[in-house]
């Protein structure tokens, strides 16, 4: 993902900021960035579900960094809570009050989030209830009812059961048996010679 719109249709380009940011980072004097740093960078690499990356720089922020900036903490559970995988706790993790420079990167984290979990859901299940699938996707029971229907999902209202529209097979280019032997017969004729 290289950009994404926010609020007011302003372009952020969060693959180049995070290069830019990993930049300052190294460049940064006595080695050290500033909390803001720290932060986005953090951000982006949970947005990037970069997971491996977020903890390695957790670790490597001086601690006198993280205990000077609550932010930088809260922003770390999210990260916790999506190693884990527990997508309850992610949105509630993510349902903090951000600073303006991290906003606009949780802004996307939450909607890239709620986009895995569907995702998630669409492959994993042949049906799913409404109260389970509202929690799993961080949401209040209408809306979640409601981005399902708008994905193409039925609704049993009864039995209050989901049914995921199921991705359509991607189909992959196949050679016909006699073009495969035909190519095999040519790379085994040039490797003979």
């Amino acid at each position: 993902m290289t950009g994404s719109k926010m609020a007011g249709d302003a372009e952020i380009d969060f693959l180049g900021l995070t290069h830019e940011l990993e930049t300052q980072e190294l460049e940064a004097p006595g080695g050290v960035g500033s909390p803001q740093l720290y932060g986005q960078l953090l951000t982006l690499y949970l947005l990037k579900n970069d997971l491996c990356n977020a903890k390695f720089l957790w670790k490597r922020i001086p601690q006198s960094v993280k205990s000077g900036n609550g932010e930088l903490s809260l922003i770390w559970v999210v990260g916790q809570h999506m190693w884990q995988r527990d997508y309850p706790g992610v949105y509630e993790a993510l349902r903090k009050d951000w600073s303006e420079s991290i906003r606009p990167i949780m802004s996307a984290l939450s909607e890239s989030v709620r986009k895995q979990a569907l995702n998630l859901v669409r492959l994993a299940y042949s049906s799913i209830n409404v109260d389970e699938f509202a929690v799993f996707m961080g949401l209040p029971v209408a809306e979640a009812k409601q981005a399902a229907l708008s994905e193409g999902w039925t609704l049993d209202s009864q039995a209050r059961f989901l049914t995921p529209k199921k991705p359509e097979p991607v189909l992959s280019a196949t050679l016909p048996n006699e073009q495969h032997l035909s190519v095999l017969t040519d790379y085994v004729s040039f490797l003979e010679n």
